[in-house]
């Protein structure tokens, strides 16, 4: 059995879901597959995989900081907030100075209020907001807080705007295309989105659909990459076996923490509470 995380550079035109099933080809067949974090069909980069055991540590890649680049064009509007929804130019919109345009970012900046895209993976009342709108229905989202480390410009000559963003877990860029350019009484949506990395997973290391599978297989990086935010406790032999049985092993420190074994191997994720390691989440030993 194949276990790991992959780097998947994700072409635009098809949903994180399709990538998905083209991807799991390159695997025994009945391999748990799963992806950590969605992107929109028009998006691009990087969509990470988790193989086999790896997929009951989504949740941590998840939780990763986030880089993208997107294309922000201003002066008209979308449905879907970008360009594959319908547009609608503003007659009215005049060309926005540089200067106005950093300055309606700054805004977007630290920990915000956002309303997720009608057109999107968020729910309502149990149902998917992209189902019901693409029903006819009137979706209305409740904004949720999401947080923005950091906007740079890139690039800006009226109506296009080129900006990387680094943020956190749910922020949706779409969401501050379509703000940004209501702040600038313009309207905006984004044309082009690519993602360049999640934690310690770059674009750059990606693989690409149309890889050959064995060297696909050959990128799979180690599960322990997917809870290297957390702190690490390592154990000995005995221990991990102990691990393994859901019992507890002495351990310093205080929370969740990773827990690596002699041969630098991932046992499992645990939490440490009073000198005591009680195992959450752990993996059979290979």
């Amino acid at each position: 059995m194949t276990h790991g995380l992959l780097v998947l550079d994700k072409p635009p035109g098809i949903t994180s879901r399709d990538a998905l099933d083209r991807a799991a080809k390159w695997f025994p067949r009945k391999t748990k597959i799963g992806h950590a974090g969605t992107l929109d069909p028009l998006a691009t980069g990087v969509l990470v995989l988790a193989v086999g055991h790896a997929t009951r540590l989504v949740e941590y890649v998840q939780a990763m900081p986030k880089v993208y680049r997107t294309r922000i064009r201003l002066g008209a509007t979308s449905d879907t907030d970008d360009a594959d929804g319908r547009v609608t130019r503003n007659p009215a919109a005049a060309a926005v100075a540089e200067s106005a345009v950093r300055a309606a970012l700054a805004r977007f900046v630290g920990e915000v209020d956002q309303v997720p895209p009608a057109f999107s993976a968020a729910r309502v009342d149990g149902r998917r907001a992209y189902d019901l709108a693409r029903g006819g229905a009137d979706v209305t989202l409740a904004s949720r807080r999401v947080r923005i480390d950091r906007v740079e410009v890139r690039e800006y000559s009226w109506p296009e705007l080129e900006l990387d963003f680094h943020c956190g877990k749910g922020t949706y860029i779409r969401s501050i295309a379509r703000d940004l350019g209501a702040a600038l009484g313009v309207g905006g949506y984004v044309t082009v989105l690519r993602r360049l990395r999640i934690g310690p997973f770059a674009v750059e290391d990606a693989v690409p659909l149309d890889a050959d599978p064995a060297a696909a297989r050959s990128k799979l990086l180690p599960m322990a990459m997917a809870v290297s935010g957390l702190p690490v406790v390592r154990v000995t032999v005995d221990e991990a076996r102990r691990l393994r049985h859901g019992q507890t092993v002495a351990a310093t420190g205080s929370g969740e923490v990773a827990v690596m074994g002699e041969a630098d191997d991932l046992i499992g994720v645990g939490r440490v509470v009073g000198g005591m390691l009680r195992p959450e989440k752990v993996f059979p030993a290979e």
